[in-house]
Formats: C-alpha cells, sequence, structure tokens
C-alpha cells in the first residue's frame, strides 16, 4: 500500500481504476508508468441496481465507501469504472463519484466492466475473453476499438456456466429429485452442502434464497456446489455442463471472427478444475486456452493513468466539498 495521503488536489498522473461487479467491487490506484501503489474491495454493484430507488441508494453507498478508502491513499486524477450491466448511461454515477472524490465529472469513465477485463488479458484484435462471474460472456474487441459481445444477457435469459446459473441448476436438480423422493436430499452431499448454504430444508427457505436476494448473492452458492463436486456426481455434472456453456460462448466468437487464443477468467470459471476442463474439451485441440486471474481493477487503473498523461494537466479545478 502507498503511503500517499489525500489532499484533495489530484496527484499528477494517478488512475483509479474500478472493477464493478455482481458479488465484490474491486479498486486500484496506480502510479504513471503502471506500478500499483493502493487497492481495496468493497461491495458488489451492478448498474442495473439504479432502476431502483432502494438500488440507487446501495450504489451511492458502495461509491462512498470506495471514494473515502481511495483518499486514505492519494486523489486520483483520472478514473476509469467498468460497471456490469452498464449499458453508456453514466451521468449520475459520474456526478456522484466526482463529488466523493473531488474531481470533475469529465475525469470519470464508466464502461462495461468487460472491456476492462477483455484488456487485462489480451490487446485489442489479439484474442477472445470468457469471463464466468455471477453471470458470463464471452467478448472480443477488436483493432478499431469495438467491442463485440456473444452471450452476456442476464441470468433470467442465459449467462450460462456462471455463478447464477451454476446456483440455479443445483436447485433444480435438488427440488426435482425432491417431487420424486422426497427426503433424497439426505443422500445428497451437493443437496446436504447447499441447504446447509441457504439456511435450512424446505422449499419456503430456496424460494426465498433464489428469488429475494440480489443475483450476485444467489451466485455465490455456487462455492457449495463446486466443494460437493468431488463427492456428488450430479455436482460434478453441473460443472462439466457449466465448461461447457462457457465453451459455446467462445465457439460463437471463432464462428464470427476466426481462430484466436482464448482466455478464460472469473470466480466461476475457477470455481473447479472440471469446468476448464470442460471447455477445453468443447474447443478445438489446437485453440490455446488460458485460465487467467483477470486483475481488472489494475487494468482498468493503467487506463486511467494512460487517459491522464495523453490529457495533460488537468484544466479544471477541483470540486469544492
Amino acid at each position: 500500500m502507498s503511503d500517499l495521503q489525500a489532499d484533495h488536489v489530484p496527484q499528477a498522473g494517478l488512475g483509479l481504476g474500478i472493477d464493478a461487479g455482481g458479488t465484490q467491487t474491486r479498486w486500484a490506484l496506480a502510479a504513471p508508468g503502471g506500478a500499483i501503489v493502493a487497492e481495496g474491495a468493497s461491495a458488489g454493484l451492478s448498474a442495473l441496481q439504479m432502476a431502483t430507488g432502494s438500488g440507487r441508494e446501495a450504489v451511492r453507498a458502495t461509491f462512498s465507501e470506495l471514494a473515502a478508502a481511495v483518499l486514505v491513499h492519494g486523489q486520483p486524477a483520472r478514473v476509469q469504472a467498468g460497471l456490469t450491466g452498464f449499458g453508456g448511461d453514466g451521468e449520475l454515477l459520474q456526478r456522484w463519484l466526482a463529488e466523493l472524490l473531488h474531481l470533475q465529472p469529465g475525469a470519470i469513465r464508466f464502461c462495461s466492466d468487460m472491456e476492462i477485463a477483455y484488456r487485462a488479458s489480451f490487446a485489442p484484435g489479439q484474442g477472445y475473453l470468457v469471463y464466468a462471474g455471477t453471470g458470463s460472456i464471452g467478448a472480443y474487441i477488436d483493432t478499431d476499438g469495438v467491442f463485440h459481445r456473444a452471450g452476456g444477457r442476464g441470468v433470467v435469459l442465459d449467462d450460462g456456466g456462471g455463478g447464477f446459473w451454476i446456483a440455479r441448476e443445483a436447485l433444480r436438480h435438488i427440488w426435482r429429485d425432491e417431487d420424486e423422493r422426497p427426503g433424497a436430499w439426505r443422500d445428497s452431499p451437493m443437496a446436504r452442502a447447499v441447504f446447509d448454504y441457504v439456511g435450512g430444508a424446505d422449499w419456503t427457505t430456496s424460494r426465498q434464497f433464489i428469488y429475494g436476494q440480489e443475483r450476485g448473492a444467489v451466485g455465490k452458492l455456487a462455492l457449495a456446489v463446486a466443494a460437493s463436486a468431488d463427492t456428488d456426481p450430479a455436482a460434478a455434472a453441473i460443472l462439466r455442463r457449466a465448461g461447457e456453456e462457457l465453451a459455446r460462448l467462445a465457439r460463437a466468437l471463432l464462428r464470427r471472427f476466426g481462430a484466436r487464443p482464448v482466455a478464460v477468467s472469473g470466480r466461476a470459471a475457477a470455481l473447479h478444475p472440471s469446468i476448464v476442463a470442460a471447455m477445453r474439451a468443447a474447443l478445438p485441440d489446437d485453440l490455446p486456452l488460458t485460465l487467467t486471474e483477470g486483475g481488472a481493477h489494475y487494468a482498468a487503473a493503467r487506463m486511467a493513468v494512460d487517459s491522464a498523461l495523453d490529457a495533460g494537466p488537468e484544466p479544471d479545478q477541483p470540486l469544492d466539498q
């Protein structure tokens, strides 16, 4: 961590990168040259939360917590923020974050979280990223900087292979078994792990969990599924299908844009080795496939540094408190 102290004057060239997902929001501060001088995490958030009053309050609260943590280490000159569910309307988000960081809104850029995740693995035109977090998406940025997607349509419609999908498939399997053989869950390591996680073996508890939680909270149930995969054939089968779903996203991009290396990233992809193994088996043998740790918040911080350097000295004064 840096020993920089914030004085509400943007520090020359310091860039803040934010990677906001459904389960966690990670941030990093980068100095000129790209060295990471500080990083941290706060609650997950999504642009979809902006559709409701309670959601907007939650987003603002997360921004406030994040900004306070950042300013302990230094004030950025520029901010690059990747936000899941972002559709292009970032004016209010810019104003909020600018106020909290004592910057002009023009110093802050929002984009899809997939844009920064892609740049953590590839330069434009180099390859395809398949990302599996709470949801899933295939991403390609071409040499003109145009973003192309496969999937990423949301957990209600699809997002096969993501954490929410894994959780939903597990609960579906468990409750279909219960329809046919009440009490079957006691003989299933996956069902016992899932019910322990959600807080009970009755349908009311499962219903409240799957329909009453934010999608990121539901997605975390995939951890329990993965933990039982070595002892429960049903859990193992769900994880194999998750890998096949992720491979489908890569194949869609391969058909459209030709052969390129594939990187797979995200917490859901790394839940169990069988996910990437199934993905590998469903792709051409000669196609390079790499599991990466991501680091999208680092990539965003370095993008912000480059933006600050390209812009030169900031002409506007920091916002008054």
